[in-house]
């Protein structure tokens, strides 16, 4: 996504110059297009000078909050984005309006969809303007503070097994997280005292297993090794058979 500008002027230093200003950007954020070199015209009438299309790069922001309004548009809702900060490293958006849990899905799913196609959108245009930096830009995206009241509900679930698993002892093994929400509970249980976690299973099925601190991290118990017959098993067999 680009801003552009056309100027006339006598040299393409002076378009620039113009272009920039009209696009609140500084020269050197800009570039030219020549579309039309200076004419001399006839003693001096119809004289002009360079037609340039001055273009300038949208900033992080602008890129990203485009690109959810089209998103929104599509889903037709009654909502828009809104930027609460932006660094040179960092995008914060949060979305604002009415009946957004389509924007939200089962546990942020579809929120975390968003928020990575966004940063897609963000990071192809570094990309595709050829500049290059430390990093990709981080998108943080949120839909009316779920993010918020969703680590408060992981926190408090984490307490309240952690509990469980101080009285009864038993492991207690949540259901399947994404990686954000495991370094919340991951981050609460390290804060009380006689429990740990582990995580086991794959990708999608990942999930975290609260136990008593000392227990070995396994979900299942060790296969308890087969006892040794000597001459195998007939052995037991002829043993018990009628003479």
């Amino acid at each position: 996504m680009r801003k552009e500008v056309i100027i006339t002027a006598k040299t393409i230093e002076e378009a620039l110059e113009i272009g920039a200003g009209q696009l609140g950007l500084k020269v050197e954020d800009v570039t030219p297009e020549v579309l039309e070199l200076p004419k001399k015209g006839f003693l001096g009438i119809g004289a002009t000078g360079y037609k340039v299309k001055v273009l300038g790069k949208a900033s992080n922001s602008e890129v990203a909050v485009a690109f959810i309004e089209r998103i929104i548009g599509h889903m037709k809702l009654n909502a828009m984005p809104k930027v609460i900060s932006e660094t040179d490293d960092e995008v914060k958006i949060d979305i604002i309006g009415d009946n957004l849990g389509a924007l939200i899905g089962y546990h942020g799913e579809i929120l975390d969809s968003l928020q990575y196609l966004t940063y897609l959108a963000v990071n192809k245009e570094e990309e595709a303007s050829g500049e290059e930096k430390p990093g990709a830009i981080k998108i943080s995206l949120d839909v009316e503070n779920y993010r918020k009241k969703r680590e408060e509900t992981l926190q408090s679930l984490a307490k309240k097994m952690a509990d469980r698993v101080t009285k009864y002892g038993k492991p207690v093994t949540l259901e399947p997280m994404n990686a954000y929400e495991r370094r919340i509970i991951h981050a609460t249980i390290q804060d009380i005292a006689g429990v740990g976690t582990h995580s086991v299973g794959q990708e999608n099925e990942r999930r975290i297993v609260i136990t008593k601190d000392g227990a070995p991290a396994r979900p299942f118990p060790p296969k308890r090794p087969k006892p040794y017959v000597p001459g195998g098993g007939n052995q037991i067999k002829n043993k018990f058979k009628k003479p």
